[in-house]
């Protein structure tokens, strides 16, 4: 969520109502199908049954569409997405990217290739630094390759620095180490690397290509799914209950009935037993619920009145001295020619600064940038704070394995109950968690699934 500094910027639905060879604008309570969610995963599902001619209501307990992916447009035309903001592995084989190029979405790229990294007294490594660091990465990635496999699940974290022999280095390769850590596993999966799962951290699977992010935010694929489409705002789920004939699915003081609901929720709102199912969901379905993680990533968005740091650059790692905090930033000046940095936090500590005021996030922030820039960078005209863990309509950012996850969870969480209940969503998908291509192609998974249960 935005701090209190900045409004929210909904991204609404337009042409409301539905149309198709089932009938016309649904009922006001009655509909074949309720979606419950309108992220990407629900509006994916929502459009192909919308289109295949089912009625179709979706019901959304925010104010705005889009869920985890929130495109900030505060700034003179300058739109930042504060959720997801990248098409990880924009190839042809990627279906966001496919879908992005129908709707003429403007893309640029960010590169790991540009890359400036920083020691903990804010002096840039040179070649030899970043040489000492490479190995330090492909000595993890060996010791995460010989424990993997082992017979009992254990953190991730104890098995690397176990492997490693941790406690044996100097101090500086310690921070380091933690460092890589951090940026690469607990910034990637959300979760501290003492919760992730060895055995299961990386079950997922990859696209090809490159690092995509949208010039005009992830808001131009929310508005084009969600065209035409009845969309109710504001919709606080709190029960299901699908016993005897249809599901009657309940809304403050309200309900609402149709023959088959899609959940699209996130997990962090399952876990949280925020919605009341009757007859209670199936054994499989809820010890994945329970057995499967949900980490944050945060985001700090800085927009400066200009680029004090080298433009050329896309990612800037600083390694600190306390685990997890500032390590990693991400420039927009090069792909987008805004003079903005993004701060990440993740895991510990990302959780920890939601209960900060934005003013304590943002002189936090600086006081690490003025390690590494000098003390008389400007101060940022303004900013954008993300709280994901807070947010009761996310409780965190997307799901992770953590010990104890195993593979069939997620396609347990997948399965339909009864012909009735269908579920969506970046958690529900084996191969593509975590990711938006994940949650859309899980959204047309789900509306498959329903449309041959019919």
């Amino acid at each position: 969520m935005l701090g209190a500094s900045l409004p929210l910027s909904p991204v609404l639905a337009n042409g409301l109502g539905t149309q198709g060879q089932r009938a016309g604008r649904a009922d006001p309570g009655q509909a074949d199908v309720l979606v419950i969610g309108a992220g990407i995963a629900g509006l994916a599902a929502a459009r192909k049954l919308h289109d295949a001619g089912y009625r179709v209501i979706v019901l959304e307990a925010r104010d705005r569409l889009g869920g985890r992916l929130m495109t900030h447009q505060a700034w003179d035309g300058i739109n930042v997405d504060l959720g997801a903001t990248w098409i990880h592995g924009a190839g042809p084989n990627n279906p966001i990217a496919r879908l992005a190029k129908q709707v003429g979405a403007r893309l640029a790229t960010t590169s790991t290739d540009r890359t400036e990294t920083f020691g903990s007294d804010g002096h840039r490594y040179d070649d030899d630094e970043e040489e000492a660091l490479e190995a330090l990465r492909e000595a993890i990635e060996e010791a995460i390759e010989q424990t993997q496999d082992s017979d009992e699940d254990r953190p991730l974290g104890d098995a690397v620095r176990e492997e490693m022999d941790y406690r044996s280095l100097g101090l500086a390769q310690r921070r380091q180490v933690d460092f890589l850590l951090n940026t690469t596993y607990e910034h990637e999966y959300g979760e501290s690397v003492q919760a992730l799962s060895l055995h299961t951290f990386d079950s997922g699977g990859e696209y090809a290509g490159d690092e995509a992010l949208f010039l005009d935010g992830y808001r131009v694929l929310v508005e084009h799914l969600a065209k035409g489409l009845d969309i109710r705002l504001g919709q606080v789920v709190s029960a299901i209950d699908s016993e005897g004939e249809g599901v009657t699915v309940r809304v403050g003081g309200r309900s609402y009935q149709a023959a088959q609901v899609l959940l699209s929720v996130p997990l962090g709102v399952l876990k949280s037993g925020a919605i009341d199912f009757s007859p209670a969901l199936p054994p499989e379905k809820t010890r994945a619920i329970e057995g499967l993680g949900v980490g944050v990533l945060n985001k700090c968005c800085l927009k400066f009145p200009e680029a004090f740091w080298d433009t050329r650059t896309d990612w800037i790692n600083m390694v600190p001295e306390q685990h997890g905090q500032w390590a990693e930033w991400v420039s927009l000046a090069r792909a987008t020619g805004a003079p903005i940095l993004i701060g990440f936090n993740a895991a510990d500590f990302g959780r920890e600064i939601e209960g900060w005021t934005d003013e304590a996030i943002v002189e936090d922030a600086m006081t690490r940038l003025r390690a590494v820039y000098g003390p008389d960078i400007p101060q940022p005209s303004d900013w954008a704070i993300t709280r994901w863990a807070s947010d009761p309509h996310a409780l965190g950012s997307y799901s992770c394995n953590v010990v104890g996850s195993t593979v069939p969870m997620r396609n347990d969480l997948a399965s339909p109950v009864d012909g009735k209940l269908f579920f969506a969503g970046e958690a529900t998908d084996e191969s593509f968690y975590q990711t938006v291509h994940g949650a859309y192609a899980s959204g047309l998974r789900a509306a498959n699934e329903l449309m041959q249960a019919s």
